[in-house]
Formats: C-alpha cells, sequence, structure tokens
C-alpha cells in the first residue's frame, strides 16, 4: 500500500475481492480519498488545480516509502481521462521504454494520450532519462515519476527542467491512526491490541501506511486469545515497538523534548529522554538518524567532530547491537550536548537553495570552466584562470560568481567553537580580496 486513505466511496464495479488483501481492499478510488497529501491533492494544491483545469503537466512525486505515489498517479489518469501504463526502473531496460513509448505513440494517433509511471525513476542511468526527453516535450506522455531519493541529486537537470518536482510528506500520526479507522471498519472487527498497543503500532510505522496496514493485516491473521499490550506486540510482530504511558506522552513528544535539550545544552536532561526512548523501545537506529541530524543542524563547524561522533556510533550500534551498543548512542548524545552549538550551517544551506532556485541556470564564469578540448579553449573557457597555489598567499581571490550575480554570504561563522577559528580566516581572506580591488 502506497497510500492514507480517507472515507470510503460506495462500491463501484473495479472494487477489489472481498479476499484481496487488506491494503488493495483500502486503495482510494479517488483523489478525494487520498489523505495525507491534502497540500498537493487539495483545491488549492499542484495536483487539485491541474485536474481542476483537465491539463497535466509532467511531474516527479518525491516522498518516502508508503505515502500514496503511486495511487495518486493512477487516480490521476482517471481523472484527466489518460490512458495508464506503468513501468519500474527497478525491472525495465530501454527495450521496455521504446515499446511503451511506442504504444503511447499509437494510442496518441488514435486520441488517447497517455501517463507513463516510472517508480523508482532514479534508477534508471542518466542516458536512459536523457531518454524521455523528445517523448515528454512533443506530448506523446505525459510523464509521472515517483522516487524515495532527492531529484536534485538523481536526475538529470534536463530532465527535472520538463517536470514539476511534487513533495508528498510523511504521513503523520492522525493520518495513521485514520488509516487503522478505515481498516476496523472494513474488517468489521477492532484490531486487536489494547490502545497503548494500538498508538505505539501507529508509531512504529514511522509514516509508512503500506508497512502500518501490512502490520494490522498480520495481526488479524491470526486467532488472538485476548488483545496484545505494547510488550507483547512487539514480541508477536518481532519488532521493538515504543511504550506509551497513561499521559500518552509518545514517540514524537520525546524526540522532541530530546532535541531541544540538546539545543539547550543539557546534557543531563538529554541522556534522561534518551533513556525514556531506549527503554520503551525505541528504534535505536531511529534515534541515531535524529541525533545525525541534530549534529549538522545545531552544532555543524562549531564542532565539526559532533558528526563523526554520531557515525561512529550508529557503526557502534551495528557492530555491537542492543543493549552493548546502546553506551555509543548515549556517548554521541552527550557529545552533542555538551558541544558548542551553531546554526550557521543550517541557515546556509537554506539561504544557498533559495538562491539556487531563484537564479535558475546561470553559467559559472568561463576562466573556471575546464576547456578539454580546442573549441572549447577557443570559445575562451579556462582563459585567465588563477591557480591559487602560485600565489604567496595560496589565496588569489578570484570571482568564482555567474555573471551579473552578486557575491553572497550564505555562510556567517558565529564565534563559538572552531567557527571562531573560520571567522577569523574567513575575514583573512576577505582582506586579501578588497586589497586586490
Amino acid at each position: 500500500m502506497d497510500d492514507l486513505f480517507g472515507p470510503a466511496d460506495p462500491p463501484t464495479p473495479t472494487a477489489p475481492a472481498a479476499d484481496a488483501p487488506l491494503a488493495e481492499r483500502l486503495r482510494p478510488r479517488t483523489l478525494g480519498e487520498v489523505v495525507g497529501q491534502g497540500h498537493l491533492t487539495g483545491p488549492e494544491g499542484a495536483i487539485g488545480r491541474m485536474v481542476a483545469a483537465g491539463r497535466l503537466s509532467s511531474m516527479i512525486l518525491w516522498g518516502p516509502p508508503g505515502t500514496g505515489k503511486t495511487t495518486i498517479a493512477r487516480l490521476l489518469a482517471d481523472a484527466v481521462g489518460l490512458r495508464f501504463t506503468a513501468i519500474s526502473a527497478v525491472f525495465s531496460g530501454v527495450a521496455d521504454l521504446k515499446k511503451a513509448f511506442a504504444e503511447a505513440r499509437d494510442h496518441a494517433r488514435a486520441g488517447k494520450r497517455t501517463l507513463l509511471f516510472v517508480d523508482e525513476i532514479h534508477r534508471f542511468n542518466r542516458a536512459q532519462q536523457d531518454g524521455f526527453l523528445p517523448y515528454v516535450e512533443d506530448g506523446t506522455v505525459t510523464l509521472v515519476g515517483a522516487t524515495t531519493e532527492n531529484p536534485s541529486f538523481e536526475l538529470n537537470a534536463a530532465l527535472l527542467s520538463r517536470a514539476q518536482v511534487l513533495i508528498l510528506h510523511r504521513l503523520d500520526a492522525t493520518a495513521l491512526a485514520e488509516l487503522i479507522d478505515r481498516a476496523e471498519a472494513i474488517e468489521g472487527r477492532p484490531l486487536p491490541v489494547t490502545p497503548d498497543a494500538r498508538a505505539a503500532l501507529v508509531a512504529s510505522a514511522d509514516g509508512d501506511g503500506r508497512f502500518l496496514l501490512n502490520q494490522a493485516e498480520t495481526l488479524w491473521s491470526v486467532d488472538l486469545p485476548e488483545p496484545l499490550d505494547p510488550a507483547a506486540l512487539g514480541a508477536f510482530l518481532q519488532r521493538r515497538v515504543a511504550v506509551y504511558d497513561k499521559d500518552r506522552e509518545g514517540h514524537y513528544n520525546l524526540i522532541s523534548a530530546l532535541h531541544k535539550s540538546l539545543r539547550g545544552s543539557d546534557p543531563q536532561a538529554a541522556l534522561y529522554y534518551l533513556a525514556r526512548m531506549l527503554t520503551a523501545g525505541e528504534e535505536p537506529l531511529y534515534v541515531l538518524r535524529r541525533l545525525t541530524r541534530f549534529a549538522s543542524e545545531d552544532i555543524g563547524l562549531a564542532d565539526p567532530q559532533a558528526l563523526v561522533q554520531c557515525l561512529a556510533a550508529k557503526d557502534a550500534y551495528d557492530f555491537l547491537g542492543s543493549p552493548e551498543g546502546e553506551l555509543a548512542i548515549a556517548q554521541a548524545c552527550l557529545y552533542l550536548a555538551t558541544a558548542p552549538k551553531s546554526n550557521a550551517v543550517y541557515k546556509a544551506q537554506k539561504a544557498a537553495w533559495k538562491s539556487a532556485r531563484e537564479t535558475g541556470s546561470l553559467m559559472p564564469p568561463a576562466h573556471i570552466l575546464n576547456a578539454p578540448t580546442k573549441l572549447m579553449k577557443d570559445i575562451g573557457y579556462g582563459k585567465g584562470y588563477a591557480y591559487d597555489h602560485d600565489t604567496d598567499t595560496g589565496f588569489s581571490g578570484s570571482d568564482y560568481w555567474p555573471e551579473g550575480m552578486a557575491r553572497q554570504d550564505f555562510y556567517q561563522p558565529t564565534g563559538r567553537g572552531h567557527e571562531k577559528r573560520i571567522a577569523e580566516r574567513l575575514a583573512y581572506w576577505e582582506e586579501l580580496r578588497g586589497a586586490k580591488g
């Protein structure tokens, strides 16, 4: 299952069989039934607007597993009357692509346009991605690609320029709980778990609706004498699930408390919330992912070793497992809490990404472009490049920004920790740059 669902419509002729898998029986029949992606499918969302206009542009659906990418693509074709065909980049090659394009062209001649859905589109290599371009440009297909990877890194710039990137959100606790409500309604019986175990099951899905439904179907597949509590649920599913106390303070509250305690440089409180999560059965690798993110977002270059400590803790946990490996997680947690704090890298990344989106495809200046051919040398590539190591200071002070774009200061180090030395170095280079004029 690749989505989150709202209230079901009345049965249609295409409704799945009664003995079909739970995920298939809960598959939405219209875009209005897809829950959790309203920012895209709602009236003001990009998909909602396109459907209302009756015209689709090619798009890349980027989001975590189990959030609705495949189902949205199918429903898009139905909503605007396009023929739907799908291929997977995992199992398909050049021959499959050629066949899909040829069939789409034949149907186009007969007046039926095609929506070509490509799952895991990032798995195609650069040359294969280029193969889509002429068919997207001439309208033979409306391309809808799905990926769990960052399109900026995995897809060709040429393909991205012809497709709109739409981001699907990880399903939140409310949406996942609604999935369970719908599953219980269609099964005609409650999930055989206690309220605390139900909340723990939702949290353990980590935003993946398909995973949650598969787990629920497993629970219904056996005859349980009594509802499972969180500990019994974890043993039954062979998966650690978080235990929620009587005040219902759970997964998201605890990870927020841990993050804020680290940011506030309180190692005692941070260690307490870490212990709360791990002793309750939280996935250690989930905690490690959050600690690693914190190392870049809230410490950055104020202490570059913070990121190294987190990755070392992850390796140690992979090697030792629980409970021995959890000591390395505690060490990383204390290192982060006691390290100097800076969000300068985080702010610089956001500013740089914003600038990149706004400036489009400005070319770098010719003097810093490689010139491997005579033609490129003749048109000025590499001309006037100053090799920094040949200068007395090891710093040429050259202009590396695109023509017509002013120099930007995305990264502004603080005076804390290692960033104090970085700030001094940047000031020194700025002085040299100013002296050069």
